[in-house]
């Protein structure tokens, strides 16, 4: 439960309209006030005394009362004060006075309440910054040097939440309970680095709480579309939902970027620093993706001063595991269109050459080297045959056999392979995807660590390479957080334009995440960009869906679908006028009329229940003001939460 946070009911409460709430509250005092002062003239008799008659003794009534006039003039006027009293609740009830209060008078003085709760401490048992689980642990020198950081001011967020994973270690037996007693004692706040010895970011752009590890995206609308007890609430993301995988569609300007992957990047680099998480960050160059300096490791793919490079078979030395890799990368996105260049016939042609090539060279091929190869040149596969027999390989020359033998075939998949690895054999990439050690390639097995990199890809100018390097980057990815030893690292993905990414094999692979620890997050222009067979699969493989504003009816429709229906209360209402026959009747009408605005009607209700659509495709496509998305989120747990209607604008800005 968050400081300040007070849910609201589940349904929302029926609301008057302020004209009638309004005149009525003064009907109702107005007739309290002619009860009050026909009663205390008489016009309504002594009957009201009677009560106080019948409780008193009679000693103390009339003119030989035993008590004083002082005393009996006071429980007389008491008395009088309790009827009034009683006669203001009850027309106060009666006029709602109470929720005229509440909708116009108590909002004058939140502020000020506000102010006065956000002053009271935290229990000091509870205080987090006195760490009272290194205390119980027998940890006291660590938590008096901790707490006399937090106090003095040198204790950031990320500080606490990075000792705190420490912590961690130590208790799941990672660590050495002496070694972070004696770092602590030491360091104090700076204990327990990450390899960059960065602290902190060079600036945040977002809201973040590193308690709970979420960042804040928006508010939810105060809309009907939206249950009422979520309308109004801040909207924050952590990796408990990104643990789920996360799709987000909308049209180029949405705020795609800018509410959404931005701020997680910039999470998921402070989770890093903490020691809790690793992250990838790929999109165009320029895409906004924060700084350099927020990152540990920035690969510029075609950009002649990028200081690393990327590693084309992402650090395996298993040719089956990178031929698989980089058939997803080249021809994964052609599986069903073409049905001879599906995968597994592509992973087969790469390992009849990878495997060969590895056992006579010790690495794996260039990109040349490897478009000459599945070119067929004769020159290049004789050099290969060569070597293979000089080295005593022999047994892998039934590999090359093969692989030429299926070349004279028409269904060969060596010629769409060979097109495809054309698109990075060209000037702009021949600094990059070096296979002989000459450079510092960046390989994603490095996500056992908790690093934060950004991959800058060549859209303008080199579209179609640049699919073929997110397919590559994504392939990697599930490949490697599949197979990591410490699964307690949160790993995550951000591929800021998924265009041309989505495979079956990447549905596949996003459904085998949650377990693993890891999650990806994908944005589309529209889901035109993914093959109709996958959009289905795509939707249900992701826990978390994000429909911006501007989508398109027919992709309105795909989230419509997914989102599914619901049982709601459809009320049919039916006002019939009433005709007053008499003078008094009529004048009664009229004074209602004055007071309500409305003819006195005779009103006739059906409740029945229907089934609807959460949210139609028309209300996705035409319904959803700039600047604002709906989001459905599931946790890695299975809890879930409705698609709500979220104000993305300057919700998770500082």
């Amino acid at each position: 439960m968050r400081i300040l946070y007070r849910p609201r009911a589940e349904q929302e409460p029926e609301e008057l309209p302020t004209r009638q709430l309004l005149s009525g509250a003064l009907i109702a005092f107005l007739v309290g006030w002619l009860v009050w002062s026909l009663l205390t003239h008489g016009y309504l008799g002594a009957w009201w005394g009677l009560p106080l008659q019948l409780l008193l003794p009679a000693s103390w009534q009339g003119a030989n009362a035993t008590i004083s006039p002082t005393a009996t003039r006071f429980i007389y006027e008491g008395y009088t004060y309790l009827v009034a009293l009683t006669i203001m609740l009850v027309v106060g009830r009666l006029g709602r006075w109470g929720e005229v209060w509440r909708r116009f008078v108590a909002p004058r003085f939140r502020p000020a309440m506000s102010a006065v709760s956000r002053q009271e401490p935290p229990p000091p048992s509870e205080d987090p910054a006195q760490w009272p689980h290194l205390r119980a642990a027998g940890a006291d020198a660590a938590a008096d040097r901790l707490a006399g950081e937090a106090r003095s001011g040198l204790m950031r967020d990320v500080d606490h939440a990075r000792i705190a994973r420490a912590w961690q270690g130590v208790r799941s037996g990672r660590h050495s309970m002496a070694t972070f007693t004696a770092a602590v004692v030491k360091d104090g706040a700076a204990a327990c680095l990450h390899p960059s010895g960065e602290r902190d970011l060079p600036a945040r752009h977002a809201r973040h709480d590193l308690v709970t590890g979420q960042v804040r995206l928006g508010t939810t609308a105060e809309d009907p579309r939206n249950p009422y007890r979520y309308r109004g609430t801040g909207l924050a993301l952590g990796p408990e939902l990104l643990g789920t995988s996360l799709l987000a569609v909308g049209p180029a300007g949405s705020g795609k970027t800018g509410s959404l992957v931005r701020p997680l990047a910039e999470s998921l680099c402070l989770h890093a620093l903490a020691g809790r998480a690793s992250v990838v960050v790929v999109g165009a160059a320029g895409a906004g993706l924060g700084p350099a300096d927020a990152y540990d490791v920035v690969v510029r793919i075609a950009h002649p001063e990028s200081v690393y490079d990327l590693d084309l078979y992402g650090g395996t030395t298993d040719p089956d595991e990178a031929a698989a890799i980089i058939a997803e990368a080249l021809v994964g996105d052609l599986a069903d269109p073409h049905p001879g260049s599906d995968s597994r016939r592509s992973t087969t042609v790469l390992a009849q050459l990878l495997g060969p090539f590895r056992a006579v060279h010790g690495r794996f091929p260039s990109v040349p080297e490897l478009r000459q190869l599945l070119d067929g040149a004769p020159g290049p596969l004789a050099a290969l045959r060569k070597a293979l027999t000089t080295t005593g390989h022999e047994s892998l020359l039934r590999e090359l056999d093969a692989r030429e033998r299926q070349m004279g075939h028409p269904g060969d998949v060596g010629a769409v392979l060979a097109d495809r690895i054309a698109l990075l054999d060209r000037p702009a990439f021949a600094g990059f995807f070096d296979t002989s050690g000459q450079s510092r390639p960046f390989s994603l097995k490095a996500l056992d660590h908790p690093v934060r990199v950004r991959i800058d890809l060549p859209e303008r100018g080199h579209a179609d390479a640049s699919r073929i390097l997110a397919r590559l980057v994504l392939a990697q990815f599930t490949a490697s957080v599949a197979v990591r030893d410490d699964r307690s690292l949160f790993s995550c993905l951000l591929l800021d334009d998924a265009t041309g990414v989505v495979t079956p094999e990447a549905v596949r692979a996003v459904q085998r995440l949650r377990s693993a620890n890891a999650g990806v997050v994908l944005t589309l222009r529209t889901l035109d960009d993914v093959p109709r067979p996958l959009r289905g699969p795509l939707l249900g493989a992701t826990g978390c869906r994000m429909a911006f504003a501007g989508l398109t009816p027919w992709d309105g429709q795909d989230f419509a679908e997914v989102w599914g229906k619901e049982w709601t209360e459809a009320r049919d209402v039916t006002d019939r006028q009433i005709i007053a026959e008499t003078p008094a009747g009529k004048a009664l009408h009229v004074v209602r009329r004055v007071i309500t605005g409305k003819a006195a009607t005779a009103r006739a209700v059906t409740v029945r229940q229907v089934e609807r659509e959460r949210w139609s495709a028309s209300e996705l496509a035409h319904g959803l003001p700039p600047g604002h998305a709906v989001l459905s989120l599931t946790t890695v747990k299975g809890e879930h939460a409705p698609p709500l209607l979220v104000d993305l604008r300057a919700g998770g800005r500082l």
